[in-house]
């Protein structure tokens, strides 16, 4: 055999290799197919990609003809929601947009203004897990097959439908009840506060969501050796809370004990305010939350939650 034909030989056993390690790499390829939790749709939560911008239909439940749309943004400062709805019946002039998040907790984003059947509104949450529902109730604390909503969203092609992880079946949701421990309290970060040490920053970020998106906040935190921590709270740019409705500011421990550190009440014309308070806790998270009744514990929405900056 010739040299020049051993060369040949060789030339074309690679390109073979080569064509097959293409084919192998093609057909490694993973397709998520469009799937649903219950056959009725009652349960969408799906898990939006980071930096890429997924349009979601809202699906009408007990309303015919009205349509709705979902931009959804989730980015390094959380998640962006823009939300139009259109051919909504005249007798439906207000809707509360709330997420539902794999646990079941509900969050509300804040109230849809409808005229002339349209309605267009824009909101943020730190959630990246979660599936939107429209409701005539502006106060909303648990969602379940039965709660009335108007619309809910679906899922897009080529998501997949992330598992409930506290309910099992139909069930989506537990009712807060005094004594009980709320939704929200599983998502409450711990603030590492035995790790703080005089003299040193530590950035702390807040996320506000629901009726005060677009507010901002300085929190200061100052543990005393021996004593109570020192936590307070400058809000800038205060959205004033649905009527019947006040912000309160709680410390969480690591067991999910609360603290109510202080509130907001409505003045008008007012958008800045303070809380400032101490806390035992050795370590503690911080949310806010909408109340409409005095408790021991948070029954509300949550609206802020504040985190360490890593």
């Amino acid at each position: 055999m010739s040299k020049q034909h051993v060369l040949s030989v060789l030339a074309a056993v690679m390109v073979t290799l080569a064509v097959s390690v293409f084919t192998l790499g093609q057909t490694t390829t993973t397709t998520v197919t469009k799937t649903v939790q219950n056959p009725d749709g009652t349960y969408t939560v799906i898990e939006y990609p980071a930096k890429k911008e997924v349009m979601v239909n809202l699906n009408p439940v007990t309303i015919t003809g009205a349509k709705g749309v979902a931009t959804i943004l989730r980015d390094d400062d959380g998640t962006k929601i823009k939300l139009n709805l259109t051919n909504v019946p005249a007798d439906v002039t207000a809707l509360t947009l709330y997420a539902v998040d794999d646990t079941g907790a509900v969050t509300a984003l804040g109230p849809v203004a409808i005229t002339n059947g349209t309605g267009t509104f824009s909101a943020a949450t730190p959630l990246s897990k979660f599936m939107l529902v429209a409701s005539p109730e502006p106060a909303l604390t648990a969602y379940d097959p039965n709660t009335k909503v108007f619309f809910r969203s679906g899922v897009p092609e080529g998501f997949a439908v992330v598992p409930l992880t506290s309910a099992s079946g139909e069930k989506v949701a537990a009712v807060s009840t005094t004594g009980s421990t709320p939704a929200t309290a599983s998502r409450v970060p711990m603030l590492n506060i035995p790790a703080y040490k005089k003299g040193d920053d530590t950035k702390i970020k807040v996320d506000f969501a629901g009726a005060l998106t677009g507010a901002r906040a300085n929190v200061f935190i100052t543990p005393r050796k021996g004593g109570p921590t020192e936590v307070k709270m400058r809000f800038h740019e205060l959205k004033e809370a649905p009527a019947g409705q006040k912000y309160i500011l709680w410390a969480v421990s690591p067991d999910n004990t609360y603290s109510k550190l202080g509130q907001i009440v409505n003045a008008p014309g007012r958008n800045e305010a303070e809380i400032k308070s101490e806390t035992t806790l050795p370590d503690f998270g911080l949310m806010v939350t909408m109340e409409s009744a005095e408790g021991e514990s948070p029954q509300g929405p949550t609206v802020g939650t504040i985190h360490i900056v890593p």
